[in-house]
């Protein structure tokens, strides 16, 4: 359950100003929206899962909450519905001895992905995210702008006043990456790995995976104008990633030392899991923190 790409929303700090009671409003309001499964014809269906199996909905340790919202998505693609639909018009036309036109045979891809859909087969996915309702984090670990959306805006339909609002920060990553490449110096914290993506005013991309960033070359892009957009870093020698200028954390690895720590001191399954999640959530909010103080910290009206 390590997270390993990061949409990052801001939660008012005065909002679980008692979190006892406001966990318990969570459960209950997540309960009424729970993944009920697809029925036969249903081509999807999402609802609040539990994050550790046989869990409660919001599994909470020290204080930090972590929620699940599960999705189930019938497969049935949209060439196998055409060849079905392909197969019937032509056995109409061939018995009646008529054209099938374009509305009738619309009509019939629509029969066709009915009578299919309690055939296909279900893939499942869950996205999880993490509150940490005394600093106001609420962090989606998300592959995709999408999945994070639809996360927020199932949560949104499920909890009445959640005040998530996205991230702000006083420099723009992109202004922030470029000086740091341009000079050579990571911030405080921090190091400068081998990725790294630049591009210009134009929309010409330039991308280095695994180069050196002190050449001659790269600076000149700088100079000529071109501004980094996605910049692989290293923070405190524990967890490596990719900061993108949407202010996306991504690519998350963390340091082998960290798994192996809880290796050590989990005895079960439920102890290893609550023992990943303190270690996760205690090291990326330092992270954050000292991201967010490299990036000149957050507009007071953010705040």
């Amino acid at each position: 359950m390590w997270f390993k790409n990061l949409y990052l929303y801001r939660l008012p700090k005065n909002w679980a100003s008692d979190p006892v009671q406001l966990l318990a409003q969570l459960e209950e309001q997540l309960a009424k929206l729970t993944l009920q499964g697809c029925n036969a014809t249903d081509p999807r269906s999402i609802g609040w899962v539990p994050p550790c199996e046989g869990g409660t909905l919001v599994h909470s340790v020290n204080q930090q909450w972590l929620l699940a919202l599960g999705v189930e998505e019938k497969l049935l693609p949209a060439s196998i519905v055409k060849r079905f639909a392909s197969d019937k018009a032509k056995a109409i036309e061939e018995a009646e001895g008529r054209r099938i036109g374009r509305k009738e045979m619309r009509e019939i891809q629509e029969e066709m992905t009915i009578e299919l859909l309690p055939r296909a087969f279900i893939r499942s996915r869950s996205t999880l995210a993490w509150i940490d309702p005394s600093n106001g984090w609420l962090v989606i670990d998300s592959p995709s702008p999408a999945k994070a959306e639809e996360f927020l805006e199932h949560l949104h339909k499920s909890v009445e006043n959640v005040p998530a609002k996205v991230l702000k920060v006083i420099q723009s990553p992109s202004a922030a990456m470029t000086s740091w490449v341009a000079s050579g110096e990571a911030p405080v914290g921090f190091t400068l790995d081998q990725d790294l993506e630049l591009r210009s005013a134009e929309k010409a991309t330039v991308r280095y995976v695994k180069h050196t960033l002190e050449g001659e070359e790269i600076r000149q892009h700088i100079a000529d104008g071109k501004v980094v957009t996605r910049l692989a870093m290293t923070w405190n020698d524990r967890i490596s990633f990719v900061l993108d200028d949407n202010l996306q954390v991504k690519r998350l690895a963390f340091l082998d030392i960290l798994k192996e720590q809880a290796d050590s001191q989990a005895e079960n399954q439920d102890e290893r899991f609550d023992i990943d999640f303190t270690l996760m959530s205690g090291e990326v909010a330092q992270l954050l923190e000292d991201l967010l103080t490299a990036l000149g910290g957050e507009p007071v009206a953010a705040l």
